[in-house]
C-alpha cells in the first residue's frame, strides 16, 4: 500500500483509515473482516465504523453469507462519482451562503465585539488611520487629541493627502494639538474643509495621541524610533475616550 495512493484518496475526502481500508479491499476482493484488518493495518475497534462510512459513500458494498458480512470495494470510477457529489453539495452550500451573506455581515457589524490590534512603523500608522474611511460615512466625524507639537516631515505629507480625501468624502474631524504646536500647522489643518484644529486647553507633554470614531479608539506613539499604534474596538472604551475629548474640547478655543 503506497503512501502516494493514500494521499490522493485523502485529497478526495477520505480519512486515513478509510483510504487504507478501501485500498485493502481493492486488493483482496470480496472479503470478511479478518483479511481487511490484516491488509489495511487499522484496528478492530474502528474497522466497522470505517466500513459503514465507506458503504454510505457508495465506495463499498457487502453481502451476508451464513450470518457473516463480506465486503467488496466498488470500482475505482465510483471515486469520481463521490467527488462529483461532494462538488455538487459544495456548490449548493456556496449558493446558500451567498444568499445569506448580507445577513451574516449585518450580524457581524451589529454584534458587540472587543479586540485590540497593534500596528508598527509608519506604514502601520497609515493603515490604522486609513481604516477610518471603512466605517465613517458622509457627515460623520472622528476626533484627535494630544497630537504632538512636532512630527516627522513625511507624516505631514501623508496628512495633506489624508485631509484632501477626508474632505472629498464629506467626513469631518476635530483635532486638539499640544499647546506648543506652531500656528503654521494649525492654519494648514484648518484650511481643509470640515476640519477644526485647535490647541489643547491645558499643557500636557506626552508622546501619545488619541484617535476616536464610532467604536474605535487608537492610541498612538509617533515620536518613538518605531511608531506604534494600538487599535481597540470596543464601544464602552470608545465612549470613555470620547468623554475625555469632549471635556477638553469644551474648554479649548477656536484657532484664529
Amino acid at each position: 500500500m503506497k503512501d502516494a495512493e493514500i494521499s490522493i484518496l485523502k485529497d478526495a475526502g477520505l480519512t486515513q483509515g478509510e483510504s487504507r481500508v478501501y485500498l485493502a479491499l481493492l486488493e483482496t476482493g470480496v472479503s470478511s473482516i479478518g483479511p481487511i484488518l490484516e491488509k489495511s493495518g487499522v484496528t478492530k475497534s474502528i474497522i466497522y465504523r470505517i466500513l459503514e462510512k465507506l458503504v454510505s459513500k457508495g465506495l463499498v458494498s457487502y453481502v451476508i453469507k451464513e450470518k457473516t458480512k463480506y465486503y467488496e470495494a466498488q470500482r475505482p470510477e465510483k471515486l469520481l462519482d463521490y467527488i462529483d457529489e461532494k462538488e455538487a453539495i459544495i456548490q449548493e452550500t456556496k449558493s446558500k451562503i451567498k444568499e445569506f451573506l448580507p445577513n451574516l455581515i449585518s450580524m457581524m457589524q451589529h454584534s458587540e465585539k472587543s479586540m485590540a490590534t497593534v500596528y508598527e512603523g509608519f506604514k502601520g500608522i497609515m493603515t490604522v488611520h486609513d481604516k477610518r474611511f471603512d466605517k465613517l460615512k458622509k457627515g460623520e466625524e472622528y476626533f484627535f487629541f494630544g497630537l504632538p507639537e512636532k512630527q516627522p516631515e513625511h507624516f505631514h505629507a501623508y496628512w495633506q493627502r489624508d485631509h484632501i480625501l477626508r474632505a472629498k468624502l464629506g467626513i469631518k474631524c476635530r483635532m486638539l494639538y499640544n499647546q506648543k504646536v506652531d500656528d503654521v500647522t494649525l492654519k494648514n489643518r484648518n484650511s481643509f474643509k470640515g476640519c477644526d484644529a485647535r490647541r489643547m486647553p491645558i499643557s500636557v507633554d506626552t508622546p501619545a495621541w488619541i484617535l476616536g470614531y464610532k467604536d474605535v479608539t487608537v492610541i498612538g506613539i509617533t515620536l518613538a524610533e518605531k511608531p506604534l499604534a494600538f487599535e481597540i474596538v470596543n464601544k464602552e472604551v470608545a465612549n470613555s475616550f470620547r468623554g475625555y475629548f469632549e471635556w477638553f474640547w469644551n474648554k479649548s478655543k477656536p484657532f484664529k
